[in-house]
């Protein structure tokens, strides 16, 4: 497959504090990636240097095989639909998508007025007095409806309830199936976008804890639980990314996949073999990560 985004050794720094640290990782062409992580691990400021709002203070990005940074070949080719973004204090949602229909060459109208009407978006009010989930669907409507041919979505969904997040999701597969593209979407809704992954890097700190197909992902750790002796004796050789335990029942979450053998051995143990969710996943290794290093895990932080 083509790559059409190339990140090497990136590194972004604020004084004293780290916020990307020697990050490297490819996404192919048509594909949807999952940019996944707590609060503060990096994930918009990849973003932002991807689409040349900031500046990388080390490393090398290539988009389309160019740098991005003032390269309007290249920037007219990407939609960046983020958070915090700002308009006019006098704007209104039919002026920012009558600029985003000027601005970005594959526009579909007809897409963008289905969704204003599934949101139920009100296009003449100012967008300063807008809700916070209506300023998302502002967001998701010119990312949808830009068909670019890269679209960053930056915790997109924001204010919506689950009826209109479900919406995004629907309409995202049904127009990335018609109309292919590459999307890279971060989101700490994890198990509500797992379907939608065909890759997953994972920042935790500024720095890639996973990067993998998803289908890849799925086997890379199971839970089991059973009898503390059982369970403490077949996980003796194995990475442990999580333990818990209550008497004389142990639930350990182990990383690797299990061979028919191991299987098998569980089984007899009288052990559970329980499959982990991609979100239980990335909570357990981005821990499992902070832990090995002494840091402080704030509860909360993925959920």
């Amino acid at each position: 497959m083509t790559a059409v985004i190339e990140v090497s050794n990136l590194t972004k720094r604020y004084r004293d504090a780290v916020a990307v640290d020697d990050v490297s990782f490819r996404v192919e062409k048509d594909t949807i990636t999952g940019l996944l992580g707590r609060n503060g691990a990096g994930k918009t400021t990849v973003m932002s240097i991807l689409t040349a709002q900031n500046i990388a203070t080390a490393g090398s990005v290539r988009i389309f095989g160019e740098e991005p940074y003032e390269n309007a070949r290249v920037l007219s080719r990407m939609c960046f639909v983020r958070e915090s973004q700002k308009y006019p204090d006098d704007a209104q949602p039919r002026h920012a998508f009558g600029s985003a229909r000027l601005f970005f060459p594959n526009w579909d109208q007809n897409l963008a007025e289905r969704l204003i009407d599934e949101f139920q978006l009100p296009t003449t009010r100012a967008i300063k007095k807008l809700s916070r989930g209506q300023l998302s669907a502002v967001g998701i409507i010119i990312g949808l409806a830009s068909r670019a041919e890269i679209t960053f979505f930056d915790e997109p969904y924001l204010g919506l309830d689950a009826v209109a997040r479900q919406i995004f999701y629907d309409r995202l597969r049904e127009d990335y199936t018609d109309h292919p593209r590459t999307v890279i979407l971060s989101s700490h809704l994890i198990d509500e976008v797992a379907n939608l992954l065909e890759k997953v890097v994972v920042l935790d700190r500024g720095r890639i804890v996973m990067d993998e197909e998803t289908d890849a992902v799925r086997d890379r750790a199971v839970t089991l639980v059973g009898d503390v002796g059982a369970v403490d004796a077949f996980c003796a050789d194995r990475e442990v990314l999580h333990r818990e335990g209550l008497g004389r029942v142990a639930s350990v979450t182990v990383a690797g996949p299990l061979s028919q053998a191991d299987r098998r051995a569980l089984t007899a143990s009288r052990v559970e073999i329980v499959p982990v969710s991609l979100q239980e996943l990335v909570v357990r290794t981005t821990r499992h990560a902070a832990q090995t290093r002494g840091e402080r895990i704030e509860e909360g932080a993925l959920r």
